[in-house]
């Protein structure tokens, strides 16, 4: 299997938005569910938003209401559109099966500035 691939994150000041894109032609179907996960400085890599094969998302507390995560598995795509950025969102971003993971990719770095 190929590569996950992320990007779209950059510096932003807080209040702002970012949209990550996770791309990996073969890997993202409908069958897989998809989350997006994110690693801070000190800290362990943690779960923040999935979206299973029927639909359904689930977000961490931290960024529910804030965070959408959707994906287009035509184009085999998963999209983060994160609004109203907060400091504490600073990490660096990556995707991957929720089930089964693959051999992770380089991630994407999301910086919000206050």
């Amino acid at each position: 299997q190929v590569q996950l691939v992320e990007s779209g994150g950059g510096l932003v000041q807080a209040g702002g938005s970012l949209r990550l894109s996770c791309a990996a032609p073969g890997m993202i179907a409908s069958i897989n569910a998809m989350g997006w996960y994110r690693q801070a400085p000190g800290n362990q890599r943690e779960l923040v938003a999935v979206i299973h094969s029927t639909g359904i998302t689930n977000y961490a507390d931290s960024v529910r209401g804030r965070f959408t995560i959707s994906r287009d598995n035509a184009k085999n795509t998963v999209y983060l559109q994160m609004n109203s950025l907060k400091p504490e969102d600073t990490a660096v971003y990556s995707c991957n099966k929720y089930v089964h993971k693959a051999p992770w990719g380089q991630g994407t770095q999301v910086t919000v500035s206050s």
